[in-house]
């Protein structure tokens, strides 16, 4: 959408987080762009009559949030289907399925995690769940996304036994899970998907976010979406959507044919790949180790795309001069990734690599040998510092599934930055929401110190670091001539944190001449969003309520 012709907005009384002007407390928009920030005093010289004067308050203007790995119908669904986030046992489950389960209609959850139940409570068999559920067809999918249990309708329906990843108890993985996401898809009414569509985009545009990659592809979302979630973003004042898609091509004429197939059915597509998966995830036991799982010995988790398949389409993407972008959580799987990217370097030059921009998303254990190959061929990471958050505290999921040692080096945040690795951070909703302040707060106090990053870096990479990521040239700050694409919050102090914490901790002295942020240490508020507005659009305001 575009704002109203010859619409002018003036912020003032509040703080600009902008690097034309540390000390600025006033924005002027001009349609969609923003035309000038500075100190209150100077700003009648730049008002108009009839402008549009916002008093903020004491609160801060920043720019958007860019939330660089979502799934956005997927996401809307929990919010209209049968949400299991708040389940703590089996019992629980199984409940929440017998007070939802209608005979033949399938029944959608999402969002189990039994790491969080009582110890020794395992996940339902399937012919607990089928009892639960009176013979209806249900699939609940894990809170990682990467297996999900379901009932015996539901098996026979998708044809699941004998593919690969069926278990006999109901629990699928890989191919069976993918099919069983397929039969999923296809009970999903035209109209259901949009609301799920209009809900998710909403809900990024409440918290904050400006912008959303995302990670479509088959088995991600029923057919068509990309398109029609961009279509949405245009047609109406919602975030704009950077559409990635995950399929895997092996020449350069196949990319440009995949991209030229998307862009005729109404899609832009900025990536091929996102989650295109190297291997799955951590939770599930599927990530890709070195070594066996600590609480499954014999199991490392599995491969989907091995070193040729994937240096195939890093190949065929360089080439081509669009992005490609893996999943790979695992150290195995990350090595993979390493040594495909070894191999088109060595072929197509470091320079042709590093310009195109690839990326990887997770990268939860990246070592040294790896964070080193990311930072030499210029390859970025999307980070989830929520997944670090929710399962990476000593005692928590991933000790169990990797033991103390391997859990401290995951999510290397600092290790990241130091050696130069573009970073983005977003929340792979629906496994963890849209909360881009608690994301900033995660990598800046995760649970080991030495893997923090400053609260500036992480902000940074919320923002400016997802647009770059993204390679489509939005500068991600606010500054004149910028998109007027930012976000209003009620916040406590603003504070400039040490990027070494050996030497102090916070300040609020002006005289720094660094913008300050809110102050995001253990136990401090979040700030909360009151205005949202993409291209100079309100895309969620709720300004006038507040104090």
């Amino acid at each position: 959408m575009e704002p109203p012709a010859g619409t002018r907005r003036l912020y003032r009384g509040g703080a600009v987080y902008s690097p034309a002007d540390p000390f600025a407390t006033a924005m002027l928009v001009e349609g969609s762009t923003v035309a000038w920030v500075g100190p209150d005093e100077a700003a009648p010289a730049w008002t108009r009559e009839g402008d549009e004067v916002v008093d903020l308050e004491g609160r801060l203007v920043t720019p958007a949030f860019v939330d660089a790995h979502v799934h956005l119908t997927e996401t809307g669904l929990r919010r209209t289907g049968l949400d299991l986030s708040a389940v703590r046992s089996r019992t629980e489950l199984l409940d929440a399925v017998a007070a939802r389960a209608r005979p033949g209609e399938l029944l959608a959850g999402f969002g189990w995690d039994e790491s969080r139940w009582p110890a020794g409570d395992g996940v339902p068999t399937r012919a607990e769940l089928d009892r639960a559920a009176g013979g209806a067809p249900v699939v609940l999918s894990r809170v990682d996304g990467h297996s999900a249990l379901v009932t015996s309708a539901l098996a026979e329906a998708a044809g699941l036994r004998g593919l690969a990843g069926w278990d006999e108890d109901g629990r699928v993985r890989t191919a069976a899970h993918h099919a069983a996401l397929d039969a999923r898809w296809a009970a999903l009414s035209p109209t259901a998907a949009q609301a799920a569509r209009r809900a998710a985009l909403e809900a990024a545009a409440a918290a904050g976010i400006g912008t959303v990659h995302e990670m479509s592809g088959r088995w991600l979302a029923p057919p068509g979406d990309l398109a029609a979630l961009q279509a949405l973003s245009r047609a109406e004042a919602l975030p704009d959507v950077v559409g990635y898609l995950a399929e895997r091509v092996e020449d350069p004429e196949q990319a440009r044919a995949v991209l030229a197939g998307a862009a005729a059915g109404g899609a832009a597509v900025a990536g091929l790949g996102g989650d295109l998966v190297v291997d799955g995830a951590l939770g599930s036991r599927t990530a890709a180790l070195r070594a066996d799982y600590a609480d499954a010995p014999g199991e490392r988790g599995s491969l989907h795309l091995d070193a040729a398949a994937v240096a195939g389409h890093l190949h065929a993407c360089t080439r081509a001069g669009v992005q490609a972008a893996f999943h790979a959580i695992g150290d195995a799987a990350l090595a993979v990734v390493v040594e495909a990217l070894e191999a088109v370097a060595a072929d197509l030059g470091v320079p042709a690599l590093a310009s195109a921009g690839h990326r990887v998303e997770h990268a939860v254990l990246a070592d040294a040998d790896v964070v080193a190959a990311f930072a030499r061929f210029g390859t970025a990471v999307s980070t989830q510092p929520a997944f670090d958050a929710h399962w990476g505290a000593p005692g928590s999921l991933y000790e169990s599934r990797l033991g103390p040692q391997r859990r401290r080096g995951a999510h290397p945040f600092a290790a990241l930055a130091a050696a130069g690795v573009p970073l983005a951070l977003g929340s792979d909703t629906p496994v963890t929401p849209f909360a881009p302040w608690a994301a900033v707060r995660a990598a800046g106090f995760p649970p080991d110190e030495e893997r923090a990053v400053s609260v500036r870096a992480a902000f940074l990479a919320h923002t400016r670091g997802g647009h770059r990521l993204a390679g489509l040239g939005h500068p991600g700050v606010l500054r004149p001539g910028a998109p007027a694409t930012y976000a209003v919050w009620d916040v406590a102090d603003l504070v400039v944190q040490a990027p070494d914490r050996r030497l102090s901790g916070w300040s609020t002295d002006a005289r720094s001449g660094t913008p300050g942020l809110p102050d995001l240490g253990p136990g401090a508020p979040e700030p909360v969003c009151r205005r949202t507005v993409v291209d100079g659009v309100v895309v969620h305001d709720d300004l006038r309520g507040a104090r």
